[in-house]
């Protein structure tokens, strides 16, 4: 993690290689497909997507190989794939290449990826991995138009690699993070990197999602993470966490809106990152070994 500010702003500079890649996609539909932390990058790639003007959506790569959606010979895949082995996105990339499909497979260095973002993680959590593959995703949403201030990106990582501790402490019961827009997708990774990291039970919920009707649960016993990237969703974020608060929930807001929403999912992913990782340092886990290994086989 300490390590990701240098990261980002080398990958920034490296601009060639995504150029190459958004001529090959062009101007049809953009399907952006990934499990797991990849399928929350995806999401949120979409996102930078569509804020250039693209026909971007978002999908599972599971969902894709087995029920579809999936891209059609005049439109264009872009495959998230820390380490390019795992079972649906292999499919999913094999056939559309196959079928004629426009691809542009992101991730790790020997991965095979087109656009390779970091050298492998021992860690399965991926951190520093899952925000190369943001900035890539932000290189091309930039050069369809999208207004992103890129070079911000790896300063606000620093600053919140350097801020003070989240101080978020362990609750007895569950902790739920929420987040509107792009950051639900935030929310889900920290859900994700704390049951990972630290074997916590966490959930993750978008503003609307979380206030009809699974908030009504979270009580003095519970804990809520709120992570507020601005935008036209901040206002309902914060009615729903003093909502959530008056029933004696703990709530920790954290706010990151000086770069916009767009760009307020480096800093604000940092943040659970640190959760996660600080969690698992109380409960003496390890963080960088995330399953058994007969888990391990089942994820490929």
């Amino acid at each position: 993690m300490r390590g990701q500010a240098d990261e980002l702003a080398r990958l920034v500079a490296d601009s060639h290689v995504v150029e190459q890649a958004a001529e090959r996609i062009g101007s049809g539909r953009i399907y952006v497909v990934g499990t797991g932390t990849s399928f929350h990058a995806a999401n949120q790639g979409a996102y930078l997507l569509r804020l250039a003007g693209a026909d971007a959506m978002a999908v599972s790569a599971a969902d894709s190989a087995l029920w579809g959606p999936a891209p059609a010979p005049e439109e264009a895949l872009i495959l998230l794939s820390h380490r390019g082995t795992k079972r649906y996105t292999s499919e999913v990339l094999s056939r559309a290449r196959d079928e004629g499909v426009k691809t542009v497979s992101i991730g790790g260095v020997g991965s095979g990826a087109d656009i390779e973002t970091v050298a492998q993680e021992r860690s399965g959590t991926f951190t520093v991995s899952h925000l190369g593959a943001l900035v890539r995703l932000a290189q091309l949403a930039s050069l369809f138009g999208a207004p992103l201030d890129l070079d911000a990106i790896p300063h606000a990582v620093a600053a919140a690699l350097a801020a003070p501790s989240p101080a978020v402490e362990l609750p007895k019961r569950g902790i739920d993070f929420v987040g509107s827009g792009p950051n639900q997708w935030t929310a889900a990774e920290g859900a994700l990197k704390v049951r990972e990291a630290a074997r916590v039970f966490a959930s993750a919920f978008a503003t609307e999602q979380l206030l009809h009707g699974p908030g009504f649960a979270l009580e003095e016993n519970d804990a809520l993470i709120c992570l507020d990237g601005g935008g036209p969703g901040a206002e309902r974020l914060t009615e729903l966490s003093a909502a959530i608060e008056s029933r004696g929930a703990r709530v920790y807001r954290f706010r990151a809106a000086d770069l916009g929403e767009p760009l307020s999912i480096f800093p604000l992913t940092v943040i659970v990152q640190r959760i996660a990782l600080e969690f698992a340092l109380r409960l003496n886990t390890d963080p960088d070994d995330v399953a058994p290994p007969v888990w391990k086989t089942m994820q490929r």
